[in-house]
């Protein structure tokens, strides 16, 4: 049992690969850009959009910045965002936000 425990606490911490985000193997809330525009920052909307995945082998949602575009009601979309959460692998939710008028 011992043997297996390190076989697979070794195999976790040697797999790592570089990812376009921070990634932590045991947990993981990042908060990071996905575009801004050229028109300034200042905005009056914001629209969110949410997918969750669960075990990593089941994952529902619409994160797309279209889906969140709408849900603020933005026709103009001054910047993106997204945010990431995920535990273990086991329970991951995905937020993308929409700033605009």
């Amino acid at each position: 049992m011992t043997c297996l425990v390190l076989t697979v606490l070794t195999a976790a911490f040697l797999s790592g690969c570089a990812t376009p985000y921070p990634y932590g193997a045991f947990y993981t809330e990042i908060k990071a850009p996905v575009a801004a525009g050229s028109e300034g920052l200042s905005y009056s909307k914001v629209g969110k959009a949410k997918a969750t995945s669960v075990l990593g082998l089941v994952a529902t949602g619409d994160a797309s910045i279209k889906a969140a575009a709408e849900d603020g009601k933005i026709s103009r979309i001054k910047y993106v965002d997204y945010d990431a959460r995920n535990i273990l692998g086991i329970f991951g939710e995905y937020t993308t936000t929409v700033y605009g008028d």
